[in-house]
């Protein structure tokens, strides 16, 4: 008689590992700031795919780790963990594996939980020059999941930004209307130059984006305002719109205006005013 015990053992590891590499992955999403939705097989009644406690982890943008049995139970799975994910908000979700269920053949039924976890602000940094890049470094710093869009490819790639959550090479005033901005959104306007920011700026205030920062010099900004009101745009007049962008930090390096981007950022997301912790 043939031992398969060692089969077994291997098998039996292999999952584990797997399952632990995706516990990995949720905790790496969540230091990115980036959403995902870990979907857990809880009850597997009759014939399944999966046994209970398979785990598979979902990404917004659809992308998968692990597995909860593939075909179209696990496409079914992506939907729902996508709309937990769009939604904020945790499920339950069950799935007749029949015919006149979800079309399939195996007569089991199938209880899933999927656990949203939410990120609560990102970032669309619009220009991925030396400000942006730097602005995308504290945003990781911060764990604050980030897109970049910039019509250069030098300097919109993923060398040059490993961990954005997303990457748009094409003129910005145009990436930021599909980039799927929502009241989650915040915009950072940093391009390499104030005509390309204006148009930038008149982009964004068409958006629900929670808020809209444009860099630019206390005399440049009154002018880009003028030019917009001409347009039939107020941003003097939109409470979301903070320009020049950042707190007076003093500072004037890309990475000192960063810094202050983030502080400011941060200020607002948690209704803080920006003042000292000094009592």
């Amino acid at each position: 008689m043939t031992d398969l015990s060692p089969l077994w053992f291997a098998t039996g590891r292999a999952e584990a590992m797997q399952e632990e590499n995706i516990f990995q992955l949720l905790a790496q999403a969540m230091s990115q700031g980036r959403g995902a939705a870990l979907v857990t097989v809880i009850s597997a009644v009759g014939s399944s795919p999966r046994e209970c406690g398979a785990h598979m982890l979902v990404y917004e943008d659809g992308s998968i780790a692990g597995t909860v049995g593939g075909g179209r139970l696990e496409a079914l799975a992506i939907d729902a963990a996508k709309a937990a994910l769009r939604e904020g908000v945790s499920r339950k979700a069950v799935f007749d594996l029949t015919p006149k269920g979800i079309g399939m053949e195996c007569m089991g039924r199938v209880e899933l939980f999927i656990d949203a976890h939410v990120t609560e602000l990102k970032l669309l940094i619009v220009g991925g020059g030396h400000v942006g890049l730097k602005v995308a470094e504290a945003a990781e710093l911060a764990g604050i999941s980030y897109a970049v869009a910039d019509d250069r490819s030098e300097f919109a790639n993923p060398i040059r930004f490993p961990r954005a959550a997303r990457i748009l090479v094409e003129r910005p005033d145009r990436a930021i209307r599909k980039a799927g901005v929502d009241s989650k959104t915040y915009i950072v306007i940093v391009t390499r130059g104030h005509a390309l920011d204006k148009e930038c700026l008149a982009a964004a205030m068409k958006t629900p984006a929670a808020y809209i920062g444009m860099i630019g010099s206390r005399s440049k900004v009154p002018a880009a305002f003028k030019f917009l009101n001409r347009r039939g745009l107020h941003p003097q007049k939109d409470p979301r719109v903070f320009a020049p962008i950042g707190l007076d930090c003093g500072g004037k390096t890309p990475g000192a205006i960063a810094i202050s981007v983030l502080a400011e950022i941060l200020a607002i997301h948690h209704g803080r005013d920006g003042r000292h912790m000094r009592g």
